[in-house]
């Protein structure tokens, strides 16, 4: 489980295409400063399990089903990445309950610069609209959000100077490709309805 509260911006090394999936190497010298095989590190919000590190540079595995949810299939070496580890018991929750389950994808539609913070609007596909609230969560590339404003075809969000600063979102161009994760609450509520 993560919060969504970033770590630090990493860079791909190197994706090299394995079968059908990948081997993505990333530098991230504060990720990697405890990681040890096996652990958890979110990548761009997407949960990957570490399987070798040296230095400051962690692999990972990255099946189909990733690269095909997610925007991780069009990095290559130089891509900056949203780096957060596993939370830990006995952390605060900044953000909020991020699974590392990214949903799908979301275009960056527009981008209007305020006096201390940017409104970012983003595309929201069909199948996830009913998940997403004004004032509720959503994490867009791993980084824990608010939603400002919400319709049927895509959604709002302000980005703070710290959000714009340390994570990969203040350098995202109209046209960019995020990954998105619904707030995981509102997917078991609806099924627990549904279900009745």
């Amino acid at each position: 489980m993560f919060t969504g509260i970033i770590e630090e911006k990493g860079d791909v090394v190197a994706i090299e295409q394995q079968g059908g999936g990948a081997l993505l190497s990333v530098r991230g010298p504060i990720v990697t400063s405890d990681a040890k095989h096996g652990d958890s590190i979110a990548v761009n919000g997407v949960c990957l399990t570490v399987v070798s590190v040296e230095d400051d540079v962690f692999t990972v595995d990255v099946i189909r089903e990733s690269l095909d949810r997610s925007s991780l299939g069009g990095l290559v070496a130089g891509s900056a990445v949203n780096l957060e580890r596993a939370v830990r018991a006995d952390q605060r929750l900044g953000g909020h309950i991020v699974q590392g389950h990214v949903d799908g994808t979301a275009v960056l539609l527009s981008r209007e610069p305020g006096e201390s913070w940017d409104d970012l609007r983003f595309s929201l596909p069909g199948t996830l609209s009913r998940y997403v609230a004004e004032k509720g969560s959503i994490a867009i590339d791993g980084i824990s959000l608010t939603v400002t404003t919400v319709d049927d075809e895509s959604f709002g969000v302000s980005l703070i100077p710290t959000t714009l600063k340390l994570t990969t979102l203040g350098d995202r161009l109209v046209g960019d490709v995020v990954n998105i994760e619904v707030d995981v609450i509102a997917k078991y509520v609806e099924r627990l309805v549904v279900r009745q």
